[in-house]
């Protein structure tokens, strides 16, 4: 398969390891310093794109993909205000297009055992809910948007919880997101659940990138020659 990266840092190049590995074949690299390359002659050779730059470029990146008529694997966050209308527009030129918050497949597990989790606290009074998430210094959103997920999924089991709020400082409708950024750090993830009398503790953490980099690849592997809008329920199945 022939896969154009877009954006060729940390986490690019960790894709394009695990891609060599697997027997791709990379045909385009795009970065910042030559993002007026991503044009639709650049991207014809490419069976597959996958985006990781940021939440400035990312929708624009994807624009230019699809109407390049390549299929595109999106992982990068902080930009989800437009991502129905990348939606409607991929719908719109039956191209196909594949976003997730994150594509490390034990962080998808923490996903569904966290929705667990949660759908059985909404029966039990007295504990609070709250979370934190670290992440390197140099991640530009927060919170991340892997615990935006992991709120979402909380929001719709704890009734009581109206919205999630950036910070420690919460009302009990809300549920609080505490972000750290601290060097070398690739993502952990904690959901807690306090009461006068214990603490559920559910936690993730990342040992390094290939995790992600593997999903982001599978993905790849998953949207080759499909069309329209996918995710990762889509490629694993629990």
């Amino acid at each position: 398969m022939n896969i154009a990266l877009v954006g060729y840092g940390k986490m690019g190049k960790e894709i394009e390891s695990v891609a060599l590995t697997r027997n791709h074949h990379i045909s385009l690299t795009i970065d910042v310093n030559n993002r007026h390359e991503l044009t639709p002659e650049s991207l014809k050779p490419c069976d597959v794109a996958i985006e990781f730059t940021s939440p400035h470029t990312a929708a624009d990146n994807i624009r230019a993909c699809l109407a390049a008529g390549v299929p595109v694997v999106c992982g990068s966050t902080g930009w989800l205000e437009q991502l129905e209308e990348i939606r409607r527009e991929c719908e719109a030129q039956k191209g196909a297009f594949f976003y997730a918050s994150n594509y490390s497949i034990g962080v998808n597990i923490f996903f569904r055992i966290n929705e667990i989790l949660a759908g059985m606290m909404c029966a039990i009074d007295g504990y609070r809910p709250s979370m934190e998430e670290s992440h390197h210094t140099e991640k530009k959103d927060a919170p991340s948007g892997t615990a935006i997920t992991l709120a979402e999924k909380m929001l719709s089991e704890l009734k009581p919880l109206k919205k999630w709020v950036s910070g420690a400082s919460a009302t009990k409708d809300e549920l609080p997101i505490v972000s750290l950024r601290e060097p070398g750090v690739f993502g952990t993830h904690t959901v807690r659940y306090e009461s006068d009398v214990d603490c559920i503790t559910l936690s993730h953490a990342a040992k390094n990138r290939r995790g992600f980099a593997l999903g982001a690849v599978l993905a790849a592997e998953f949207l080759k020659g499909k069309q329209g809008c996918y995710g990762m329920d889509d490629l694993v199945k629990f």
